[in-house]
């Protein structure tokens, strides 16, 4: 059986609030949603795993009235704690919904990852104006570029870190759920390995795999998994043709116009 969702121990929870109020307080912004985005929000983080913290934020409405554009991220130093490495960065909300419009998965991503630090229940509760944006063609191919890409970089040794596997595995059974069921994929590991009801060779070796990484640290590397492998890439190649014949997505530009609009003179 695969491990579930490990929950942030209570004092790095509070750590991390306590970071987020500040970088409000810092940079004169009321953040929206905050939540974990990596391998602990995926379901298979290492002992030594980042938190990886995305948040969403507004500013007052004056910052959007102006003829020049500021910077519409914060990108954050990593920073060491006692609790481990933060990993802390955001986007204005004007950037998150123009990325929304163009279909990025990654908002839907952030919106239900199952660890969640902040939630003022705007961006959530308004769903029913966020999801007819996404677009199944642009989401799987989206995350075959991602799988693509990490392969060309992971396996070209006989040995791969442990999280390189899960960099490319998520990704692609995430586009495996797009083709199957024409939907936004779940961000945790174990629904997606569902995909895999039929391949239980397979599923079981991911499971090992994701054992040994809760028990690892995700820098060493080990030796290539042949089964693995050809999973990738068989499947990859296979993906191609199905992925071209994907719906789009259709939402509406004046509803999102309006959601940002009371959002900012809230």
């Amino acid at each position: 059986m695969s491990p579930q969702i490990t929950p942030v121990p209570a004092e790095t929870r509070q750590l991390i609030e306590s970071r987020l109020a500040s970088i409000a307080s810092e940079q004169n912004i009321k953040i929206l949603y905050a939540c974990e985005s990596g391998s602990r929000a995926w379901g298979f983080p290492s002992p030594n795993s980042d938190y990886d913290v995305r948040f969403i934020y507004v500013h007052s409405l004056d910052w959007y009235l102006k003829l020049d554009e500021d910077r519409d991220v914060i990108d954050l130093p990593l920073e060491h704690s006692s609790a481990g490495i933060l990993d802390l960065g955001g986007w204005d909300l004007r950037k998150t919904l123009r990325l929304l419009g163009k279909s990025n998965p990654v908002i839907w991503e952030w919106l239900q990852s199952p660890i969640c630090y902040h939630d003022e229940k705007l961006l959530r509760e308004s769903r029913e104006v966020f999801d007819p944006f996404y677009s199944p063609i642009a989401a799987c191919h989206h995350y075959l570029s991602i799988c693509r890409n990490t392969m060309s970089q992971g396996l070209n040794e006989s040995t791969v870190k442990i999280k390189k596997y899960f960099y490319m595995l998520r990704p692609l059974l995430a586009a495996v759920w797009i083709e199957r069921y024409r939907s936004i994929p779940p961000m945790e590991l174990e629904p997606l390995l569902a995909a895999l009801d039929d391949r239980l060779d397979i599923k079981c070796s991911i499971s090992e795999l994701q054992e040994r990484k809760q028990n690892t640290d995700e820098q060493v590397p080990i030796p290539r998994i042949t089964m693995i492998d050809q999973f990738l890439e068989s499947e990859v190649s296979r993906l191609q043709e199905p992925a071209k014949l994907l719906p789009t997505g259709g939402g509406d530009k004046d509803k999102l116009d309006a959601f940002f609009c009371q959002s900012i003179i809230q």
